[in-house]
């Protein structure tokens, strides 16, 4: 029995939740521009832009002010001397499994580009609605589940990052959006961190994560303001995280002093200095004094200021937002016990 055309066509588009299940089993291809790519992209896809940005707004602009017609010519003429590579490329990306190809509406960028790669003998498949298909998927997988989400919080110093990651390594679900934001959090964040992501990327990460996990099971994250550096929080999300029950971890505040001392003391007075200088207004006094410190050396000096300020602010936005929570402390710095005892205490209040 012949393959009808419709038959074909449904096998070469998948949707997008179709398209994520599978695309793990061959490889991703992104086929937007340079720059889209960069803004966001669905993680794990490989960038083979079908248009550099110029050119992407070359033929762009051709559409809107001429038509249709001489756009796709353009883009043809654009495209052609770059066939044999884009198939050499993909060949050795495919290493004999499926392409999954999507562009931003799932067009003519990616159909073109997902014919190009069947008609040199390789399997392609085009991501239905593109890029902008899943990324709709986000707000429906927060809505849809029964996600039980469980928050870490605590002072500054108190090495939540570093217990949160202790508890994924022991089987735990731990979102965790500092490493997906490369942020710490605080005006001293960024240090040691590579560049940001943009907001958009940072929900991508956030969304290939919560798809990794059993919703039916607990989800640990640190507890976030909104903002982290310059990526913010989806809404959704923060909201969830707000309404969760949240667990409070305190450690003995010299034991926090020191581990502070450890995590920045390798960085320049410069650097230092500079992160001060972004909460000057709010140190007021201090402000002078911690740069006294860092300039005659005292590391720890200028470290005690900044873990007096962050305690008062973090003890006004428990305050503020009225939430109720459970006690865990430590009278020692040992993330992996910190963990041990932790996952046990919660299973026993669960």
């Amino acid at each position: 029995m012949n393959e009808s055309f419709y038959d074909r066509r449904m096998r070469e588009t998948l949707s997008a939740e179709a398209f994520l299940s599978e695309s793990i089993r061959g490889i991703m291809i992104d086929v937007r521009s340079p720059s889209e790519y960069q803004a966001g992209h669905i993680p794990g896809a490989h960038s083979l832009p079908l248009f550099t940005d110029a050119e992407r707004a070359e033929v762009g602009t051709l559409y809107t002010r001429v038509g249709k017609n001489e756009a796709i010519e353009r883009g043809l003429a654009i495209v052609g001397p770059k066939m044999a590579r884009f198939v050499q490329t993909a060949r050795k990306q495919a290493a004999g499994k499926t392409l999954y190809v999507y562009c931003w509406r799932g067009g003519m960028r990616s159909g073109s580009m997902a014919w190009l790669f069947r008609t040199a003998g390789m399997s392609a498949v085009v991501l239905e609605g593109g890029y902008r298909a899943y990324r709709r998927l986000f707000a429906p997988l927060l809505a849809a589940k029964p996600w039980q989400f469980f928050i870490l919080g605590g002072f500054t110093g108190c090495g939540k990052s570093d217990v949160l990651r202790a508890m994924a390594r022991k089987g735990e679900q731990v979102l965790d959006l500092e490493a997906l934001a490369n942020h710490k959090g605080s005006v001293f964040g960024a240090l040691g961190q590579e560049e940001q992501p943009t907001t958009e990327e940072f929900i991508n990460r956030i969304h290939a994560s919560l798809r990794r996990f059993d919703p039916a099971q607990p989800v640990w994250i640190e507890g976030e303001s909104q903002t982290i550096g310059h990526v913010v929080v989806p809404v959704e999300l923060y909201r969830m995280m707000q309404s969760a029950p949240l667990v409070l971890f305190s450690l003995d505040p010299e034991a926090r002093l020191q581990r502070l001392v450890r995590e920045y003391g390798a960085f320049s007075t410069e650097e230092l200095a500079a992160a001060f200088a972004k909460i000057a207004k709010r140190l007021g006094d201090g402000y002078p004094r911690a740069l006294q410190s860092l300039e005659a050396g005292d590391t720890a000096g200028a470290a005690r200021i900044a873990m007096h300020y962050y305690d008062k602010c973090y003890t006004r936005s428990i305050g503020k937002e009225n939430h109720s929570f459970r006690e865990f402390f430590m009278p020692e710095d040992d993330p992996e016990r910190a963990a041990e005892l932790l996952i046990e205490k919660f299973r026993k209040i669960k």
